[in-house]
């Protein structure tokens, strides 16, 4: 069974940095897209980032473009999201995701999800 273990939320001034860790486990996640979505007190679940574990190709949502930087180290089996220049509509839990569907790309369904990781931005 996939398992998707986010770290690294936390509270961080306007402007400052945060880096989230997603520590997958469970398969071999050669073919896998991954994902990170965010979702904000009274809002829908929404896209920020996507990675092909095989290849390393990239999507970003419009509104994290430029500030947002999705990778993963094979390694350690591990997929991270470096966060820069955060505001506060930032602010969300974010969730880590995958799926072996990428035959869309970079529109795929999203099968496995992690519990999500906190983070605020205080203006």
């Amino acid at each position: 069974q996939v398992q998707l273990v986010e770290s690294g939320g936390g509270l961080v001034q306007a402007g400052g940095s945060l880096r989230l860790s997603c520590a997958a486990s469970g398969r071999t996640f050669g073919s896998y897209v991954m994902g990170w979505f965010r979702q904000a007190p009274g809002k829908e679940r929404e896209f920020v980032a996507a990675i092909r574990w095989s290849g390393g190709s990239t999507y970003y949502a419009d509104s994290v473009k430029g500030r947002f930087t999705i990778s993963r180290d094979n390694a350690k089996n591990t997929v991270y999201l470096e966060m820069n220049s955060l505001k506060p509509e930032d602010t969300a839990v974010y969730y880590c995701a995958a799926s072996n569907r990428g035959s869309n790309w970079p529109i795929v369904p999203y099968d496995y999800w992690g519990q999500g990781t906190q983070v605020t931005v205080s203006s």
